[in-house]
């Protein structure tokens, strides 16, 4: 596995004539990160690996009987997915939609400023996790953080906006940082029932789910925050959610709260196929990075991402000049 920000650091250094060798210490801890995760996912494999001897004597016994009874189960897998294709559809019809106006200080740049480098660098992100998907499941992805003010939502709105909108697939954004929500005011929807009202038993997930139309994504907010959040998470439905989840979207992508100091984090981590860790150039610290890398599951570390990089380039022929609010958040 190659970091993504490694990738973006790289690309971003080529046009600035920045040299690799001045990246930051956060990047250093980054890299042993990816070290340890590719190191323990390779022995995984190894452990894993089925043995060729008794593969090809249970593909050679019994070939008379192979025939017919490899016809039933391709007849039988098209019924299921007939049945499993009008239940989809039944389900997506009960989803509410929303006409939204997305405000454009929310720095939603898939929406608002489609044209501007960091617009550019959210579809480049999607393309590597379309990448990796080819070698491992991957579908439910969490993007976490450290600490607060990171930027971890922003950068988990416009991914799932660039996911619905580049590969016509469908994606769900769901709302995990149920202590301090701030989706829903990023699309600029007010106060609405989710996920904490289904976890809480009191509506139905088709009406928990909301699609958003002109981003072309569904979203499943927080909705009210409760008293008990941690308590909420370790109920034990989410993996019965996710599963359900997992049969409806082709993406499901995850705003968490920052790993330190709560809890919560643990619990998402339990029930996703990868993590994207997002830091922040002058708010990340090297021991509080170091602290939340050894937090996460090194086999599910699928990338990070430096957020505020100040060694992009400003400018490039592909781009138009940055305007007047400033430089781009994502690099």
């Amino acid at each position: 596995m190659s970091l993504i920000f490694d990738a973006l650091q790289r690309s971003e250094a080529e046009r600035s004539g920045v040299a690799l060798s001045a990246l930051s210490a956060v990047t250093e801890v980054l890299q042993l990160a990816e070290l340890r995760a590719t190191s323990e996912r390779e022995a995984a494999v190894q452990f894993e690996q089925p043995d060729a001897t008794d593969s090809a004597e249970r593909d050679t016994s019994y070939p008379s009987q192979a025939v017919p009874q490899a016809a039933r189960a391709v007849e039988a897998a098209a019924d299921a997915e007939l049945s499993l294709d009008h239940k989809h559809l039944e389900a997506f019809s009960q989803f509410q939609s929303l006409n939204v106006v997305v405000p454009a200080q929310n720095r939603l740049v898939c929406l608002t400023d489609n044209e501007s480098l960091a617009s550019e660098n959210f579809r480049y992100l999607g393309v590597r996790l379309q990448h990796l998907r080819r070698d491992r499941p991957l579908k439910k992805v969490l993007i976490t953080s450290t600490i607060p003010q990171e930027g971890k939502s922003m950068v988990a709105a416009n991914l799932a906006c660039t996911l619905a909108r580049r590969t016509q697939q469908r994606t769900l954004l769901l709302e995990g940082d149920i202590r301090r929500p701030s989706l829903s005011q990023m699309f600029g929807l007010e106060r609405i029932p989710g996920i904490c009202e289904w976890l809480q038993g009191g509506r139905s997930l088709t009406t928990s789910i909301y699609y958003l139309e002109g981003p072309g994504l569904w979203i499943c907010p927080a909705g009210s925050v409760p008293k008990n959040p941690l308590e909420l998470l370790q109920s034990g439905k989410l993996p019965a959610l996710m599963d359900q989840l997992t049969a409806w979207f082709d993406w499901i992508i995850i705003d968490s709260p920052p790993v330190l100091p709560l809890a919560d984090t643990s619990v998402w981590m339990r029930v996703v196929d990868g993590i994207l860790l997002v830091a922040r150039q002058g708010i990340t610290a090297k021991r509080q990075l170091q602290r939340g890398l050894e937090a996460l599951e090194p086999k599910k570390l699928i990338g990070a991402l430096l957020n505020g990089s100040k060694s992009a380039a400003r400018s490039d022929y592909y781009y138009r000049p940055p305007t007047a609010s400033g430089p781009n958040d994502i690099n």
